[in-house]
């Protein structure tokens, strides 16, 4: 299924998206997609209706972010060798895992802001997943048992934050806006191959990043082993897995984002992002 949330800020409402690309609304079935409807019996549910006999919805609603407030948003760094090498470090041995705020989710196709003290504002198109039941201390070989779904994620960071003001990436990592989501929460069977999806971000029509998991250091199921092996995940947790090169940081001289820029993410079987980019007033 492709699950969605659509309506204005703070109002929206459960949909999915049927076999003809119609929105259907689903807010009399479940409550949203959060940490306490993110489960398998709620899905297997879903997956028993015939979406045609729903309400459509227009399809030029405001689309949100396809996970209602995380208990936790967690991010990978480094996790494409190029990526790692662009930016001056090592491939890392181990995952880098870092925090974002679960407040910087915003729509897919909603404006990214740049902070009035931003000076480094840049874009990293990611692939996330989203924690179907609690996991803990998981084996790698079973770790799809765990997941509800994948949505794209651009994991929006202000380097300067990030790199230049000291303590750990988190802040560079989570302001507001800095996590647009979605449009669709894909179930693990929409996927043909995890491990064989491209990844693309263009700005302004100009490709900066390209990419497929197949490139990844660390990979999904791996991840979640290590992650599980550390911190109970809960349903609804998202972890976004690491970004391709092509950032802006890695380009000679840096281009980082500005005021007007249109950012255009795909993943395949995921979906497209598209995000103006604007300043803070």
């Amino acid at each position: 299924m492709k699950l969605l949330r659509v309506g204005e800020v703070g109002n929206e409402i459960p949909a999915a998206l049927d076999d003809k690309g119609i929105i259907r609304d689903l807010s009399d079935q479940i409550n949203d997609f959060s940490a306490e409807s993110l489960n398998f019996d709620n899905l297997n549910n879903l997956k028993k209706l015939d979406l045609k006999n729903l309400k459509e919805i227009d399809e030029n609603i405001r689309v949100g972010s396809c996970v209602k407030k995380p208990g936790n948003f967690f991010a990978i760094g480094l996790n494409y060798k190029a990526h790692a090498e662009e930016t001056g470090a090592e491939a890392p041995k181990l995952p880098v895992v870092f925090n974002k705020s679960v407040h910087c989710l915003v729509g897919p196709n909603d404006n990214v802001v740049i902070p009035k003290n931003s000076e480094k504002l840049d874009h990293e198109v990611e692939i996330a997943m989203v924690i179907g039941k609690k996991a803990k201390r998981v084996k790698r070989e079973d770790a799809q048992d765990f997941v509800f779904g994948y949505c794209i994620c651009n994991d929006i960071s202000e380097r300067d934050w990030q790199k230049d003001k000291g303590g750990q990436w988190v802040k560079g990592k989570s302001g507001d806006t800095f996590g647009p989501l979605g449009p669709y929460l894909v179930t693990k069977d929409e996927i043909k191959d995890l491990n064989n999806l491209n990844l693309s971000l263009d700005v302004n029509g100009n490709r900066h990043q390209t990419g497929n998991t197949n490139l990844m250091i660390f990979d999904f199921n791996y991840l979640i082993e290590h992650l599980s092996s550390f911190i109970t995940l809960m349903p609804g947790d998202i972890i976004t897995t690491g970004t391709p090169p092509g950032v802006g940081l890695g380009m000679d001289p840096p281009q980082f984002l500005k005021d007007g820029d249109m950012m255009n993410l795909k993943v395949d079987y995921l979906g497209e992002q598209k995000s103006k980019v604007i300043k803070e007033i």
